[in-house]
């Protein structure tokens, strides 16, 4: 079933209440999944959320000729003994964004790598320039043509050197760490990103076998090794799926316990939400989510690197604003064309001003249910964000972005009393597609 003609439907209004599980992080499971390649081994990873860009994933490794064998709907084995580079379909590459790590991951392996332009959601211009320069560093000559990034060695093998990042990139980090794990002596990332799913990608390479320090810090050193072996590896809970119930709950007025996630990873939203007058109760693997007494506070929001407020929550954040007491402003830092889901929400009857990379903000006492897009992943959580706590009906369309990155959204929300369905063409069920 072609998900792109699905809807989905939201009566909205009602406060959510209960407890929603949080699934494993997709940046983490896309970064380790093309990772597998560099063992030439079996691999077990767990905690896999069941989305689409996880899907992707494994079908370009099957495309190479690794073997993926689903042990469970989230635990998956990779067998990555047999891979032929070069040749991963691009029909998939073009799908995401993410399939970049794949240049990485052949690079580590075999000294060369040709694969695709990535896809994903668009956000106007998004260079992998500094995943280029990073390459270049350990002895690669690279060339981009025909919507084709190819990327050689004279001798078949990459050799460390220091590369500094001119702007804070996660995806580049991520790839000249792929690509250095077997380069001939150390290798050192500078100006390096700090997300968890560095980290998170970071502690699977070491536990193959691997040699990589400081991950989550400025400066991540890398000493290459011959050879790594497979291993066991759980996926680390998703923080922008933690932090997307945690808004919701504020936004509906419900309360709802967010569990399976790293409260740390949550700080900077926790930190947000308690200044708007939002309620958070923690605990070891949970947040407890409330709206709290009085109406919601405007607030000041600029999106940073982590440990900063994440770009990936700035869209569920603005729906938020939208239903707090007063002017807030929300900045965006990282992406330049973040706003494209405003007029969405503007259908809702919210009171937003555009000006260069700052929305303007005017709350109002509530959103109105409406005809919407989701017009990119995160935008598209965003909408059903506003839909539920929204009054009246609200009908989301091109919902296929969503499915990327959320792990039976339906479900969770239904399960904490939201009155939320998936229509397809001839009344298909959401329940009964795979």
């Amino acid at each position: 079933m072609d998900r792109s003609k699905g809807k989905i439907i939201i009566n909205g209004g009602k406060p959510l209440n209960g407890e929603i599980t949080v699934s494993g992080m997709k940046n983490a499971a896309v970064g380790i999944l093309f990772a597998t390649i560099l063992t030439e081994d079996k691999c077990i990873i767990e905690n896999l959320p069941d989305i689409s860009d996880v899907n992707v994933s494994l079908s370009i490794l099957e495309g190479i000729g690794v073997k993926v064998t689903k042990l469970d709907k989230n635990t998956v084995e990779i067998d990555s003994s047999e891979v032929t580079p070069g040749i991963a379909p691009y029909e998939l590459v073009s799908k995401m964004r993410a399939s970049y790590y794949l240049i990485g991951a052949e690079l580590g392996r075999f000294g060369r790598a040709f694969v695709g332009l990535p896809g994903g959601c668009d956000f106007g211009v998004r260079p992998i320039d500094l995943h280029i320069k990073g390459f270049e560093a350990l002895g690669c000559e690279v060339k981009v043509d025909g919507g084709y990034i190819e990327a050689t060695t004279e001798d078949g093998q990459l050799h460390g050197n220091s590369v500094y990042m001119d702007v804070v990139t996660v995806g580049g980090t991520i790839n000249v760490m792929l690509a250095a794990v077997k380069a001939e002596g150390i290798t050192v990332i500078e100006n390096a990103a700090h997300e968890p799913h560095i980290v998170d990608t970071a502690n699977f390479l070491n536990a193959c076998g691997a040699d990589i320090s400081g991950a989550g810090t400025d400066v991540i050193k890398i000493r290459g090794v011959k050879k790594l072996h497979g291993c066991t590896h759980a996926i680390i809970p998703d923080m922008i799926e933690a932090g997307t119930f945690m808004i919701l709950a504020a936004a509906t007025g419900g309360t709802l316990k967010v569990s399976n996630l790293i409260p740390k990873h949550m700080e900077s939203v926790t930190a947000k939400l308690c200044e708007m007058g939002v309620q958070i109760d923690a605990d070891e693997d949970a947040l407890v989510v409330s709206r709290g007494p009085g109406p919601l506070k405007k607030i000041n929001v600029k999106t940073l690197p982590y440990p900063g407020f994440p770009t990936d929550m700035h869209p569920q954040m603005c729906v938020l604003l939208c239903l707090a007491n007063g002017l807030s402003h929300l900045t965006e830092s990282v992406w330049d064309s973040r706003f494209r889901y405003v007029e969405e929400l503007k259908r809702m009857g919210a009171k937003i001003t555009i000006s260069g990379r700052t929305a303007e903000v005017d709350g109002v006492p509530h959103l109105c249910g409406a005809s919407v897009r989701a017009v990119d992943l995160r935008a598209g959580s965003a909408m059903v964000i506003a839909g539920l706590a929204a009054k009246g009906v609200t009908e989301i369309d091109e919902i296929y972005h969503i499915f990327r990155g959320y792990e039976d959204l339906i479900g969770k929300l239904q399960s904490v009393g939201a009155d939320i369905k998936v229509v397809y063409p001839k009344n298909i069920n959401y329940t009964e597609i795979e």
